[in-house]
């Protein structure tokens, strides 16, 4: 098992390395002089042979990207100051190390995405499990039906008609808001409600259908069947053999779908006005600001690599054969 993980996050280490090469190299040795877009509007030749000499433009872009990828590890001196390890350099707009920056909007990103995962796990996983065991039944039609419907709306759809809805027409929820946990743990939990739900709601659809098909499937099975005619309960047979065969396709998609949560994220931010990494990534693709985006990007890729090693060791654990591969 350490020898799985330990190949599973070198690769990732290596996958995360080509993904900043590229980045640096796409955003960096684009026609367009990147030092145009730090200068700004009123920018003259000695100004713009400044901002060369201190961003280091004056270099080749191989030797850049070396710089930027020792200031990750080590840090690095800017004319407006030191910038600390990790190093994503500094902001054109507000001269703010970039890692700082992206620290700031972190909190409500994470918060955002596990609370949607979590929410979207248990309701859906739980909603299709009883489909499965109620097959046939009025509530096997119901969730069927119900999670059909619910695939098919979007976040940008679902989420001005859920603050008509609870917030401005009944009142019953305020409108959403980050609050630290550590601050308010009850203000977090509301302020984020009306988000969570409406980030969950479509991958809530789509592991109920999934887990009702793959739990239908593993009660086919013979290993099942053989069980059951030994004479065990239908609920021990169902949890003790079919419910964790079934979870074996459902986390391989299920590490597919963290890149979409990240990305449903960024929309629901937006939707709600709530200042995170993905309003923050939307804000630095408008000002152009190149370290800023690339800092995102990056960080983004990172994250979303983390939790892909971490599904991996969940489907070592479940299966063991995916060890030896």
């Amino acid at each position: 098992m350490f020898q799985f993980l330990i190949r599973r996050s070198v690769g990732a280490v290596l996958i995360l390395f080509l993904i900043s090469a590229f980045t640096y190299f796409m955003f960096f040795a684009v026609p367009q002089d990147p030092a145009l877009l730090a200068c700004g509007k009123n920018c003259t030749p000695d100004a713009l042979a400044v901002i060369h000499k201190n961003l280091g433009l004056d270099q080749p872009v191989a030797v850049q990207f070396w710089h930027y990828v020792v200031g990750i590890f080590a840090g690095r001196d800017f004319p407006v100051g030191h910038c600390s390890a990790p190093c994503f350099g500094i902001s054109f707009n507000n001269q703010q190390p970039v890692w700082g920056t992206i620290m700031d909007r972190f909190p409500l990103t994470l918060s955002l995405s596990v609370g949607g995962l979590i929410v979207f796990l248990v309701v859906g996983l739980g909603a299709g499990m009883i489909a499965a065991w109620k097959k046939g039944t009025t509530i096997d039609k119901v969730f069927s039906s119900a999670s059909l419907v619910l695939n098919s709306l979007q976040i940008y759809f679902l989420g001005p008609v859920v603050l008509l809805i609870f917030v401005f027409s009944t009142g019953w929820l305020d409108k959403p808001k980050y609050v630290p946990i550590s601050e308010d743990p009850a203000g977090w939990f509301m302020g984020l409600l009306i988000p969570w739900f409406v980030i969950s709601i479509v991958f809530t659809a789509q592991y109920t259908r999934m887990s009702r098909a793959t739990m239908i499937e593993q009660l086919q099975e013979e290993h099942v069947r053989a069980a059951r005619a030994k004479g065990m309960s239908s609920s021990y047979v169902f949890f003790r053999y079919a419910w964790r065969g079934s979870l074996i396709p459902i986390v391989t998609i299920f590490g597919m779908d963290l890149g979409a949560l990240f990305g449903g994220a960024i929309v629901t931010e937006f939707t709600f006005g709530l200042p995170g990494i993905g309003r923050l990534a939307v804000d630095s693709v408008r000002d152009k600001d190149l370290p800023l985006t690339m800092g995102v990007m990056i960080f983004s890729a990172a994250f979303i690599l983390l939790f892909n090693v971490i599904v991996d060791a969940v489907y070592a654990f479940i299966d063991p054969r995916v060890r030896l591969s």
